[in-house]
């Protein structure tokens, strides 16, 4: 198997990278556990992650160019969990993230054909307003939250809440589209 893959199932990536003209030959949804280690840094969480990622990915595709990421939101050191599926989970995020500033650092990670690795991991500071009760149930309401890092997606309505970010906007919604072209044209790909 050779050609370029996603090694990620979700449709923001995927849209991200159609945005600047690519599309994978292949996506493959990747088995990785993504616990923390006992006293491990946000950074090196998704930088972790998203080389687990990849390197689970060229297993289910070998021999080709292998692109994967993870986003980690937090708050100090303290990382907020994926919301899956439970609305007082994701509340309980909101919550915190309420009148804060908080930080997305999202890993990218490429793996050529031959093995080689290369990843970047990219940092945003993100200052929500204070939320009322109102908004968050709101929010909940719509589940934009399901399935996203820190129980919010800024691309949807949670996007109302950002007073200020500083860093890459396209890495809070999942994929830092700079560092990931400069990435992908390191291994020869043509943007």
């Amino acid at each position: 198997m050779s050609g370029f893959v996603l090694a990620s199932t979700s449709p923001r990536r995927l849209a991200l990278l159609a945005s600047i003209g690519l599309t994978p030959d292949r996506v493959v949804a990747p088995e990785v556990d993504e616990s923390a280690l006992p006293k491990e840094k946000p950074r090196a969480v998704a930088q972790r992650l998203a080389l687990a990622k990849a390197r689970a990915g060229a297993a289910l595709a070998p021999g080709a160019l292998v692109l994967a990421a993870d986003t980690v939101v937090s708050v100090g050191t303290r990382i907020l969990p994926k919301t899956e599926g439970d609305p007082e989970e994701a509340r309980a995020c909101l919550a915190l993230l309420s009148g804060r500033t908080h930080h997305v650092t999202t890993a990218v990670a490429v793996l050529g054909a031959d093995g080689q690795a290369r990843q970047r991991a990219v940092p945003t500071r993100v200052s929500f307003k204070r939320l009322t009760g109102a908004e968050i149930d709101a929010y909940l309401a719509t589940e934009e939250w399901v399935g996203k890092a820190g129980g919010y997606g800024v691309q949807g309505a949670a996007g109302r809440f950002v007073m200020s970010l500083s860093g890459s906007y396209t890495g809070i919604v999942g994929l830092p589209l700079y560092e990931t072209a400069h990435l992908l044209a390191s291994f020869g790909v043509r943007l």
